[in-house]
């Protein structure tokens, strides 16, 4: 665990507010990123995150990191749109609203892009599309995968690889670099 999340949990746990503030203010972008990709809804993700940052504020006093505190929370999100999903809330439509539009040059070609990988995406089955999101996306190890899901690392090594194989079928030389 990195000095920093060290630090940041060891005031967490003596209920430092503004702490919490800065765990918050670091993560957020890339837990709500993570959240809407998985689960293809924006309020849906935003209630995940939410549910995770709450879980995460009752559990700070008993908490024992063995990972970064960013993959802590990732995974934590990425169970919390696990479970939403298995509870069947998660509409089948293609994320939208990105953060930052392209120049308008490549508004088209960047627009068709996304809609195609979004669909390609969305017919992937969930753990398949779950570990080329955490690996590609978020930037996660395949081990810090393997213990969010609490998987083998092989197992998570083939859903990743057979995700990348569908999706390169599904897309079939549609998307260009």
């Amino acid at each position: 665990m990195i000095l920093e999340d060290r630090l940041l949990l060891w005031k967490l746990q003596r209920g430092d507010a503004d702490a919490l503030r800065q765990v918050y203010e670091e993560y957020r972008h890339d837990l709500l990123g993570l959240a809407v990709t998985l689960c293809r809804d924006k309020a849906m993700a935003e209630d995940a995150v939410h549910d995770a940052f709450v879980a995460f504020v009752r559990f700070t006093p008993r908490l024992r990191l063995r990972t970064s505190l960013r993959s802590y929370l990732l995974s934590a999100v990425a169970n919390r749109v696990r479970s939403l999903n298995q509870a069947g809330a998660r509409p089948v439509v293609p994320a939208t609203g990105a953060a930052e539009e392209p120049p308008p040059e490549q508004t088209v070609l960047h627009t068709e892009r996304a809609r195609l990988i979004d669909q390609a995406l969305v017919q992937l089955p969930d753990e398949q599309r779950e570990a080329v999101i955490l690996h590609l996306q978020v930037g996660m190890r395949f081990r810090e995968i393997a213990n969010s899901q609490k998987v083998s690392i092989n197992t998570v090594q083939s859903r990743y690889r057979y995700g990348l194989e569908k999706l390169r079928s599904l897309l079939n030389g549609q998307v260009m670099p």
